[in-house]
């Protein structure tokens, strides 16, 4: 059962240790700050076939509680959304908590992998040199950790950064973004940057980039601004042009922006169930739709084998405990499970998940809306879509 968590761990204060409040944000996005779409294209809706799969009786993972069944685990994770396609086909689908398969619904840190894709993909086309330094696209970034750092540290989380002489704290930071592109979240008397633009040019390196693992957000708005430059388009568009118009998805997704009307690229984009499963089949499929290549079949392909050299090779999700084994890798946005099946995934703040496994034929979306805090142990997401996987394919 979901324990409350205690008045003394706020790390996300305004609601953020409350289920019901974190899920009218996740699905309400579009109310509470501007937004831009991105086109769904003019293309009909391409179907989801589907086929009769009982995982109700499953045995998903085991727990000091016992064996933790489907039930078990959406009440765990507080899950909003839940699909699972395999071989293509939509094997079980449900919305807990009266979603709707219509509903958008915030994928947070899940979205800097797309943008991992779109980068990829014109560093594929020869539209980005991976090795330059990522001021030689954005000039005015030029003297601060991001600017001087390569576009390959920005895709690896590989910049060591301190925000306006501030010692890092990922927790901290995370707040104080939140702040920059969220007028509400602002304290009282609130003095700092106010744009993702502004934000990004107080950051300052404090050690070389390239050494080492260090989740953190400007990263991946700083690898936006380059995408936005170079294309000369916004990022919404771009996503659109390059996969969301492609995937024959349902519905139109999009971002929530600043006040400069930039996107919130690391976090604050929104799409359905149904359509974040398009992107995944699209992936497990090598990169194409149907006889139709999305993006490249060497970008797809190199999600789970191009780990720099320099990089850790192993490392563990923002929030895992110190004292849990590194047994992750993370390559251009993308974390790889490192099992025998090839799988990777998209993860994001309060159980967004996109699961792909080509070896499992597998593709799962989870949405949900669990608190963060050592109160609330995270559910065991990951394992559940391996075991489900296997079951499938028994």
């Amino acid at each position: 059962m979901l324990e409350t968590a205690p008045l003394s761990d706020l790390a996300w204060t305004r609601g953020y240790t409350d289920p019901a409040w974190i899920r009218r944000f996740t699905s309400q996005g579009r109310e509470l700050s501007p937004s831009r779409r991105v086109w769904r294209g003019p293309q009909p809706a391409r179907p989801l076939p589907r086929a009769a799969a009982d995982l109700e009786a499953l045995d998903l993972a085991t727990t000091d509680a016992g064996p933790l069944k489907p039930a078990d685990l959406f009440a765990a994770a507080q899950t909003d959304a839940f699909v699972v396609l395999h071989r293509g086909r939509i094997v079980h689908e449900c919305y807990p908590h009266g979603g709707q398969a219509h509903t958008p619904h915030f994928n947070a840190s899940a979205a800097k992998s797309y943008l991992g894709l779109l980068a990829a993909t014109l560093a594929h086309q020869g539209l980005i040199d991976r090795t330059a330094p990522a001021c030689a696209y954005v000039p005015e970034l030029a003297g601060t950790a991001f600017g001087d750092a390569r576009v390959e540290d920005l895709l690896h989380m590989g910049t060591r950064v301190s925000y306006a002489g501030r010692p890092f704290d990922k927790a901290v930071e995370a707040q104080r973004y939140q702040a920059v592109i969220s007028p509400k979240l602002r304290p009282f008397g609130y003095q700092g940057p106010t744009t993702i633009r502004e934000h990004l040019l107080t950051a300052r390196a404090t050690g070389a980039p390239g050494e080492e693992f260090r989740y953190e957000n400007g990263n991946v708005e700083a690898l936006a601004e380059v995408l936005r430059r170079v294309t000369g388009t916004t990022t919404s568009s771009l996503l659109s042009e390059v996969l969301w118009a492609k995937l024959g998805a349902e519905e139109d997704a999009y971002y929530i922006l600043d006040g400069d009307g930039v996107e919130a690229a690391c976090g604050g984009f929104s799409a359905t169930a149904r359509d974040v499963a398009r992107l995944g089949e699209m992936l497990r499929c090598g990169g194409a739709v149907g006889d139709r290549q999305v993006i490249p079949q060497e970008v797809a392909a190199t999600i789970t084998s191009g780990v720099p050299e320099g990089y850790p090779r192993r490392v563990r999700l923002p929030g895992a405990p110190v004292t849990s084994p590194a047994t992750l890798s993370y390559h251009d946005l993308w974390w790889i499970l490192n099992d025998p099946y090839g799988s990777y995934m998209a993860s994001g703040i309060h159980g967004q998940r996109l699961f792909v496994s080509p070896g499992l034929e597998l593709v799962v979306v989870h949405f949900g809306s669990q608190v963060v805090s050592p109160a609330v142990p995270p559910a065991p997401l990951a394992q559940a879509f391996v075991r489900i996987g296997v079951h499938l394919n028994s």
